[in-house]
């Protein structure tokens, strides 16, 4: 990235603006007044239109809320020329906007009188199980009369007349009395779990009335289905139009507020930004060029790079991978970009958790299933590293010749999982040492890479001495855990790994490996200590980190458990017994087996897809990142627009 200065006359400003929009690299740094000299320099003004542009764009976004158009979700069918848009705007506008605003103005006018008649449908309801006309609830002087729902029915002690109906919710009681029993009345009422309603202000039979209500409640509600069909008409017809004028417009209006972001004097502005090394010098000759020379530009020495702007720049198989790295955080923009990596190693461990044909086969079939309905760049991302996963995992799965927890017709090609668990039990089963050792490699090479990267990365980041016992902490790092390791080696004979046990007795009874061995130890212990003594306590970390990796198998054969679990349940215990002889009872059983077998495997599948997104992600983020990743870079943002339904 070049930090640029841009100085030019104010009649120039809305010229290269323009110029600096349409090529959409130029990353604004907003102007804050500094205290060296704040009585020349102020912010500037929007451009003259502002208003204006705003104003249309919030009736343009009134429009698509109101006929539910998301141009983030419309297909781009074909680009509309910027000049028709405009004419467009000042004379096909004003109707559609009419059109619908009248539409919804209705829809919200029905709509509220539907509510009114259900709402008086749902106050009615409970008298229409009582034989009364409303009328007769009210206008008396002598007597008072009680209406509401009640737990149960009550006897009553005193003269009165009553109607219970267990038929509404709630149950529903009317009670007649004198007034002179009124609190007695009340009392038992309440004891009962009496709660009053009030008699809706109406007359005539409850049940006529509430026809009445309901009948109109759905005549209304025909009406709002056909004005959401106009709406859904003038979508159709103007959706391309709409989202053409909320683009366009939208660029208009960060055009016209640029100048909030700018530095002015009385007779110039200045703006500073950053541009990608290879577009900058484009950059100058196009602003020159529409200026005619009136500007000056002048490139600013970096002196933190953790202000610079950052633009991934990785190969199109890794870049959906740049979702996980910003949920992390992205790199500075002097530090290694880890993201190949991830892009790489990510669906590898994703497939060593969750190695089966079958489930790798359901995950690669939603993701490329829901890619049609996930319109949002970063889940279409997402729904991309989903894909490179799943493929993976049915890689695995051909290896470790798995499919929902059953075997393929050939033997494990590499290690096997599958465990000693109902009719499948038979073999060695699983080969979890074999496994765990693998795992532990994996551990070992992955930590050792990133101690690597952080050797790098330290030179990158750091100047002078602070770079140099960074570089040498880390390869302090890197040789603890390697003298560690051939300690062990020297005094085990571990399979899979090297035997050091049968080298010569070198001094005090160890061999010449444990001798190397411990040296780099000492040796990594005091390069950890010369950047800080206090990260020697540390140290236990990294054989838990190492071990960490055991969960790309621990968490494997969880799920290949569950999976055998389910198919023994299903099949071995419900479906298979009932097939040597059918029976009605026989018949339900298998069709419940069937279930238990769909339900369990869509469970595992979910449950895989978590265990092996969450924790492969885990590994890189706590074991890997640790090590030589700082992160905290800016994301680059530049002034601009990429057209999607306009063109020039």
């Amino acid at each position: 990235m070049r930090r640029l200065l841009i100085a030019a006359p104010k009649g120039e400003i809305d010229t290269v603006i323009r110029e600096l929009y349409r090529h959409n690299v130029y990353h604004i740094e907003d102007f804050v007044p500094e205290s060296e000299a704040p009585e020349a320099l102020s912010i500037g003004h929007p451009l003259p239109g502002a208003s204006d542009a705003a104003s249309a764009l919030i009736k343009v976004r009134a429009i698509e809320n109101a006929c539910g158009i998301d141009p983030d979700s419309v297909e781009v069918r074909a680009k509309i020329p910027a000049s028709k848009v405009r004419a467009m705007i000042q004379t096909d506008l004003p109707a559609v906007q009419k059109e619908a605003e009248g539409l919804v103005a209705t829809r919200s006018h029905l709509e509220a009188r539907q509510k009114e008649h259900e709402q008086r449908a749902r106050e009615l309801e409970p008298f229409a199980a009582i034989p009364l006309d409303l009328e007769l609830y009210r206008g008396y002087m002598r007597f008072t009369v009680f209406t509401g729902h009640i737990a149960h029915d009550v006897d009553l002690d005193v003269p009165h007349e009553k109607y219970f109906s267990d038929t509404v919710a709630g149950n529903m009681i009317v009670v007649v009395v004198q007034n002179e029993h009124r609190e007695e009345v009340e009392r038992k009422l309440l004891d009962a779990g009496f709660q009053a309603i009030p008699v809706p202000d109406e007359t005539g039979a409850p049940a006529d009335c509430l026809k009445v209500h309901v009948d109109e409640a759905q005549k209304i509600g025909d009406e709002i289905a056909a004005i959401n069909e106009k709406i859904a008409g003038v979508r159709e017809r103007h959706t391309d139009f709409l989202v053409a004028c909320d683009e366009l417009l939208t660029a208009d209006v960060e055009r016209a507020e640029a100048p909030l972001r700018f530095a002015t004097t009385e007779e110039t502005f200045i703006t500073e930004g950053w541009v990608p090394d290879d577009r900058a010098d484009r950059i100058r000759e196009a602003l020159e060029k529409a200026t005619n020379g009136r500007i000056y530009i002048e490139e600013l020495e970096v002196e933190d790079d953790a202000k610079v702007p950052v633009e991934y720049e990785n190969p199109s198989f890794a870049t959906p991978t740049q979702v996980l790295m910003d949920i992390y955080a992205r790199p500075r923009y002097s530090e290694l970009d880890p993201t190949l990596m991830v892009a790489i190693v990510f669906p590898i461990f994703f497939g060593l958790i969750l190695g089966d044909v079958g489930y790798g086969a359901i995950l690669l079939a939603l993701s490329l299933g829901l890619r049609k309905i996930v319109k949002g760049d970063e889940g279409r991302m997402l729904l991309k590293v989903l894909s490179y996963a799943s493929i993976s995992s049915i890689i695995f799965g051909i290896l470790y010749s798995e499919i929902f927890g059953s075997s393929l017709p050939w033997p494990a090609l590499i290690f096997s999982r599958h465990l000693n668990i109902g009719g499948a039990a038979g073999g060695h089963g699983p080969q979890v040492a074999e496994l765990m050792i693998v795992a532990i490699w994996i551990g070992i090479l992955h930590i050792t890479l990133g101690r690597i990267l952080g050797m790098v990365n330290a030179r990158r980041i750091y100047h002078g001495k602070h770079a140099t016992k960074a570089a040498i902490a880390n390869a302090g790092w890197l040789g603890t855990m390697w003298g560690i390791l051939i300690m062990i080696w020297a005094f085990y004979a571990i399979p899979m790994m090297p035997d050091l046990t049968g080298l010569p007795v070198a001094v005090m009874g160890l061999n010449a490996a444990a001798v190397a061995g411990a040296v780099l130890l000492v040796a990594g212990i005091l390069g950890i200590a010369q950047e800080n003594p206090l990260e020697v306590v540390e140290l236990p970390t990294i054989i838990s980190h190492v071990l960490s990796y055991a969960r790309l198998v621990a968490v494997g054969l969880s799920s290949v458990a569950i999976a055998m679990v389910v198919n023994f349940i299903a099949i071995g215990m419900m479906i298979q017994p009932q097939l040597e002889a059918i029976t009605p009872v026989g018949v339900i059983i298998v069709i419940f087996g069937i279930l238990v077998l769909l339900v369990g495997h869509v469970l595992n599948t979910a449950l895989g897809l978590l265990g092996g997104g969450l924790h492969s992600i885990r590994l890189h983020y706590v074991e890997f990142f640790t090590k030589f990743y700082k992160g905290g870079g800016r994301k680059y943002n530049p002034f601009g627009m990429k057209s999607k339904f306009t063109e020039e």
